[in-house]
């Protein structure tokens, strides 16, 4: 509890101090034109919830109307493409995410480059995702979901949000640490995983908690596992694939703000200061807890580091298990 109230504290400090630091550089307004965030994913997954909720109150602030528009395939490279050659002016940001950012580009030719072609502006949110099957299949722990996967070398697939994406590696890494091949199924965003997955078409899914919680309660789908290092808040009943006998095993998702890599400074600064403050926002920060997703705003500087970090962490993995972009 006490780490839960300087967490809190830290956002409205953060809030409050990008309030101030926005005073100085009113002047630099943002394009009189309609301001669209794009998102990678189809409509009703998790990122484009976190991009609707944040999406509204920049609109309060910046006294602009801020569209969400989808973008979906190929695990959110293409949204990532487009802003990547957008027009630099400000009126186009994204809704980044760790896949195009720091998985994809070591897979194929994406046809930018994450830290060269798009600029960042501050974190957004960062959570585990939890590993579910759907009921039918008939397990109930991860060591039964292992049990039957050695059983039936091959049989068993799952879902993710593209090739590339945080769920696909994920369950490429667990697939290495657990000794199975449970076999690679990508789809367009988390909505129609889910489809699938409820209709039990696809047997796993490393979903979102946003995506599953639900249908988690309503006990179509069952959790085996998350992908941090420690269990959740929201899912403490959960155990963590790294307590599950596998330690270490850490595969977080996240979604990070960028802009084109060529908007000059003055217009990203802007962008960076109207996000934390969003961002920050008691409203904001309440909704975006509520579905499993943890803010955290932070500078330029840190993304851009963090995001090498993560790109290199993912390069190494994708070498050791071979894994390619079909």
């Amino acid at each position: 509890m006490r780490s839960a109230r300087i967490f809190e504290q830290t956002f409205i400090v953060a809030a409050s101090v990008s309030a101030l630091l926005a005073l100085p550089v009113t002047a630099q307004e943002l394009p009189k034109k309609p301001i669209t965030l794009v998102v990678g994913f189809a409509a009703g997954g998790a990122a484009d919830m976190a991009a609707r909720i944040i999406a509204k109150k920049l609109s309060e602030n910046i006294g602009q109307q801020v569209v969400v528009d989808n973008r979906a395939g190929a695990g959110g490279n293409i949204a990532h493409l487009a802003v990547a050659r957008a027009e630099p002016d400000g009126s186009m940001i994204l809704l980044g995410s760790i896949g195009p950012l720091a998985i994809a580009p070591h897979l194929t030719n994406v046809g930018y480059d994450p830290q060269k072609d798009l600029a960042p502006l501050t974190m957004a949110v960062n959570f585990p995702n939890v590993l579910v099957v759907h009921a039918g299949l008939g397990v109930k722990t991860l060591a039964e979901f292992i049990a039957l996967a050695k059983e039936k070398p091959g049989a068993l697939d799952y879902a993710s949000t593209g090739a590339g994406s945080a769920s696909h590696l994920a369950g490429e890494l667990f697939n290495q640490r657990a000794g199975v091949e449970i076999v690679h199924v990508p789809y367009k965003g988390g909505a129609p995983a889910l489809t699938d997955l409820l209709g039990e078409r696809i047997a796993a899914y490393y979903s979102t908690p946003s995506t599953a919680a639900p249908h988690i309660e309503s006990g179509k789908l069952i959790p085996l596992a998350t992908t941090g290092l420690t269990r959740p808040s929201f899912m403490p009943d959960v155990p963590t694939i790294a307590e599950s006998g596998f330690p270490a095993f850490n595969a977080t998702n996240w979604y990070a703000f960028v802009a084109p890599g060529k908007t000059p400074e003055p217009i990203l600064n802007r962008w960076h200061q109207e996000l934390v403050k969003a961002l920050g926002a008691p409203e904001v920060r309440e909704e975006l807890l509520k579905h499993g997703l943890t803010p955290m705003p932070g500078s330029r500087e840190e993304l851009a580091r963090f995001i090498d970090s993560e790109s290199k962490t993912w390069a190494q993995v994708i070498k050791e298990r071979k894994i390619t972009a079909d």
